[in-house]
C-alpha cells in the first residue's frame, strides 16, 4: 500500500487517519491508534495462551506412563463397579446406570429440541436479517439480497452471538482498515464478492442486470451476463435455483 496525497502533496486524511492506496486502486483509512490497541491486546493473549500451555504441560506430567487413555478410563470404571458390589452386583450398576441415561435423555429430549429449533431461528434472523438489511447488496449489486444470501449465505455463521465470515478455505476475513480485527457484514461480503468468478454477472452497471427477452434458461445480454425472470426463477426447484445463481444467472423483475 501507498500513503494516499493530495494535488499539494499533503497526507490526505479521512476521519482523522490517515489514507492508504491499496494495490488494487481503492482506498483505506489506516486507524493507527487502533492497531497499536489491537497488537498490544494480541500480545496479551498470547501470554495468556504461553501460561495456560505451561499450567497445562505441568498437570500432564502426572500422567506420564498412561499410554492409553481409554483403558485407564476403563480400568477405573471397573474398580468403580467393584466397590459398588457391597450393594449390588457389577453387572446391575451397569445397567442401572445406562436406564438412568435414557430416562434422562427421554425427559430433556423436547427440551433439547426447542434449544435446536430456537438455534436455528436466532441463526436464520441474524444472517439473513444481515442480508435484507445490508447497504453493500442495495448499493452494488444488482440482485436481490435473498439471492445473494442463497450464494454466500453458507460463508456465515454465528460465534459468541456475532454474526462472522469465512472464506472459501475455512479461514476468518480480517478487516483490512481495522487490522488484526474481524470484518463486518458489509466488508467480509464485498470481498466474497469480489473473489466470486462470476462477480460482473451480479454486480450493477457490469452489464449482468439489464433486461429483455429471456427464455426458459435465461437470455445473455450485451454485457456478457445471463438473466432469468423472476417467476421463472421460482418456479424451478431449490437445486435447480442453485445450478443457476452457479453459472451467474442474474434474477431480473416481471413474469415469464
Amino acid at each position: 500500500m501507498k500513503l494516499k496525497l493530495d494535488e499539494n502533496g499533503h497526507v490526505v486524511v479521512q476521519d482523522g487517519k490517515p489514507v492508504y492506496t491499496k494495490d488494487d486502486g481503492t482506498d483505506v483509512a489506516f486507524d493507527a491508534p487502533g492497531t497499536v490497541a489491537t497488537i498490544s491486546r494480541l500480545n496479551g493473549e498470547a501470554k495468556g495462551h504461553r501460561e495456560a500451555k505451561e499450567a497445562a504441560e505441568t498437570k500432564l506430567k502426572g500422567f506420564e506412563g498412561i499410554t492409553d487413555p481409554a483403558e485407564a478410563i476403563k480400568a477405573l470404571e471397573t474398580i468403580k463397579n467393584l466397590d459398588a458390589k457391597k450393594l449390588v452386583d457389577a453387572g446391575q450398576v451397569e445397567k442401572v446406570r445406562e436406564e438412568a441415561i435414557k430416562a434422562t435423555e427421554e425427559k430433556y429430549a423436547p427440551i433439547v429440541k426447542e434449544r435446536d429449533s430456537l438455534k436455528g431461528e436466532l441463526h436464520s434472523e441474524k444472517i439473513g436479517g444481515s442480508f435484507s438489511r445490508s447497504k453493500f447488496i442495495a448499493d452494488k449489486l444488482a440482485i436481490p439480497s435473498d439471492l445473494v444470501e442463497a450464494r454466500f449465505g453458507k460463508n456465515f455463521g454465528i460465534e459468541e452471538g456475532k454474526v462472522v465470515a469465512k472464506d472459501s478455505n475455512g479461514n476468518p476475513i480480517f478487516s483490512q482498515s481495522r487490522p488484526g480485527e474481524l470484518a463486518d457484514f458489509d466488508e467480509s461480503l464485498e470481498f466474497l464478492v469480489n473473489a466470486y468468478p462470476q462477480k460482473e454477472a451480479i454486480m450493477k452497471g457490469s452489464g449482468g442486470g439489464g433486461g429483455g427477452a429471456s427464455g426458459k434458461g435465461g437470455t445473455t445480454q450485451p454485457g456478457g451476463g445471463k438473466t432469468i425472470t423472476r417467476d421463472q426463477f421460482d418456479g424451478l426447484d431449490p437445486r435447480a435455483q442453485a445450478a443457476k445463481m452457479k453459472e451467474g444467472i442474474t434474477v431480473v423483475d416481471g413474469g415469464s
